[in-house]
Formats: structure tokens, sequence, C-alpha cells
């Protein structure tokens, strides 16, 4: 149950209006308790087996509880041996159909659309709730190959040094980007890319694997050991910096329109991320260190080959129970003064409900 003042917090953002960010003496309590070990705690609690006879009865309650479809669920309840079965579990074929339009980037997860749009400015910055945002940069890492926008992109074309095509084929896409951003001169007759995010909710009742929105290369895998505070309302009113502070596994690497980044946040009961593309990463391990500030574990895929490939709608990861993934990419555009109808626009609203493979925005060739 919801408390009263729970309630009207969701009320309010059902009916779009704003929520400020007010730290409060709760959200500081948070930082005191040993979340990852509850967390832990809980993945075990979880992994326990059922009785064949009490899985339905179990797995029934839950879906009352947090509104699950288990109609779309592959197997018999039976099969389900333990709730993080059931967390992970997959769908009927078909119950998830993937927009074909090659000029579409589809929603990874199904989920609850909190933020979208354009990064412009310098520094790009995620706004987290009205009256605080956090670095995109401090969100995928000091080490990510994070491109320009646009804006910066036509500054750097008339200012910028040019660098010879030769430097450029010597080294992969991403070491380039990484060690000269800001020197990379764009030719009058290339088209404009713009730097976009969408930021979506899982609740717990939510079908919980995570997709790929786009055909791309994977070419780096990022794992920040961070806390592991909860995703909810509350906390993104109240603590700061929340995506930036909890432990995440970011993928960079490449689509046919330029960078594609997707972190995938952990949080409270929800500090295992599973990588279906790398089964040997484990996540909410014990820490080595007592500083909170330890670099991330990072692991580049394009040394053993050209990255991982994946095509739209592969299967990438699974959290347990819920969480939040972010997406930040590059999209078509023209100019700043100038838009066309074949730039990049999303076609969601905030606050939508949105199902993995549904389009979250759509260009047109040019």
């Amino acid at each position: 149950m919801l408390s009263t003042k729970e309630s009207e917090i969701e009320e309010a953002r059902e009916k779009g209006i704003e929520l400020e960010f007010h730290p409060d003496v709760k959200a500081t309590f948070l930082s005191f308790l040993p979340l990852r070990t509850i967390s832990r705690f809980w993945g075990f609690l979880t992994s326990v087996e059922y009785p064949i006879w009490l899985r339905p009865h179990v797995y029934n309650a839950w879906a009352r509880a947090f509104h699950s479809n288990l109609e779309e669920a592959a197997l018999p309840l039976e099969e389900y041996a333990s709730l993080r079965h059931f967390f992970v579990r997959t769908l009927k074929e078909g119950c998830r159909p993937i927009d074909s339009d090659p000029c579409c980037l589809i929603s990874p997860v199904d989920g609850t659309v909190l933020r979208f749009g354009e990064l412009k400015e310098a520094g790009a910055m995620i706004e987290q709730v009205k009256g605080f945002s956090y670095s995109v940069s401090s969100l995928l890492g000091a080490k990510s190959f994070l491109p320009m926008t646009a804006c910066e992109n036509i500054q750097q074309e008339s200012g910028g040094e040019d660098k010879s095509m030769g430097d450029e084929t010597q080294k992969s896409w991403w070491r380039v980007s990484l060690a000269s951003p800001k020197v990379r001169a764009i030719s009058p007759e290339s088209p404009m890319k713009g730097l976009f995010y969408c930021v979506i909710y899982l609740k717990p009742g939510d079908y919980h694997r995570i997709h790929s929105p786009v055909d791309w290369n994977v070419l780096v895998r990022r794992h920040f050991s961070g806390r592991l505070y909860p995703l909810n309302e509350r906390a993104m009113r109240t603590i700061r910096n929340l995506y930036v502070e909890n432990e995440r596994v970011v993928l960079e690497g490449q689509w046919q329109e330029g960078y594609m980044a997707m972190a995938a946040i952990g949080a409270t009961n929800i500090g295992s991320i599973e990588l279906f593309v790398e089964r040997t990463l484990h996540t909410n391990r014990p820490r080595k260190k007592l500083l909170h500030s330890e670099p991330p574990e990072e692991r580049v895929y394009e040394p053993e080959g050209n990255g991982i490939m994946l095509k739209k709608g592969d299967e990438v990861g699974a959290f347990n129970m819920g969480s939040t993934v972010v997406l930040v990419f590059q999209a078509p555009v023209s100019s700043a003064n100038e838009r066309m109808p074949s730039d990049f626009k999303f076609c969601i609203e905030r606050g939508d409900r949105i199902r993995m493979g549904e389009a979250l925005g759509r260009w047109h060739d040019a």
C-alpha cells in the first residue's frame, strides 16, 4: 500500500505535474543502510526453489500485487522453479513485435518513459527532476567516447583543426573519438548528427529483459560498482545524482547513425544485472574498496574481433525485478536553426507506458 504522500506524488506524475528536487532526512538515512548486502540477501531468497504445487500461487500473488500479465509467459507457471527464474522469464513468441522500419529506434524494455530529449549544450546534462540534473559523461564514465553535440560540431567545423583521413583509417572509430573528439571536421555535405537521450523506468511487474534498440556494434562494456539506492519517484526527488551513484552496466558502440550507449542501472534488491552477451559478468559483488570513487571495470570487445554485433530486438540482458535504462544516441538532424522533415523525432510523451519493440522515435532518409 502506498502512503498518502506517495499516492499524491503518483497522481501528480500521472497528471504531468512537474515535481521538484527536494532532499529530505529519509534520503540521507538510506546512505547508512547496507543496501548492497540487503540486495544480495534478497537475491538469495529469490533463488530458493519452490515446491511445484506452490509455484502458481506465489506467482499469481506477485502478478496481482504488481500487475504482471501472466498470459504472456512462455512457460506454464509450474516450470518456474524460483522467483528469480520467474522475474527473467521469456515471453510467448509474437508478444512483442519489433517495429521493422529501418529509420526507427525501438524501446529496449517494457516501462514508463520518464525523460527524453536532445542534448544541445556543451557539458551535456540530463534532468533528473525539476531543479536538478546530472552529467551524461558522469553516467557513462570518464573514458566514454561520447561525441560532441550538433551545436559543438558546427563551432568546431569553423575553428577546429583538420585531421587527415589516413590517420582515421589507422584507428578504430571509437579510438579516434576518444583520442581527439574536438578536431574531427565535418564537411558541408555530411549530414548533421544530433545527440539524444531517453530514460525508461521498469516497475517490478514489468517484463525484465533488455533488448537491443537498433542494429549496432557494441565495442565497450563498463561496470560501475556503485550504491543500490531505490529508483522510485521519491528517490528521484530526494537523492542527488541518483543514476550516477547507483551500480550500473554501460554498453557503448556504434550504429548506422553514429554513437550509441545503453546504461542499465541497478537499484535496491536489483543488484543483479545479467548480460547475455557476457555471461561471466557478475554485479553486486562485495566491495573490494571502501572508497565509493573506485574506477569502473572496463572490457573492450573490439580487440577480440569487431565488437559484438546486435540486431534490433536481440536480447542483451535482464534485471532481477525492475529498474531503469538510459539510452544516449546520435540521430540525423539538420542545422539548429532549420529543422527538416528528415530529422529524428521522438514519437512518445513523458509518462507513456511503452513496450519493448515499439518505436521511441523515427526519421526519414533525406
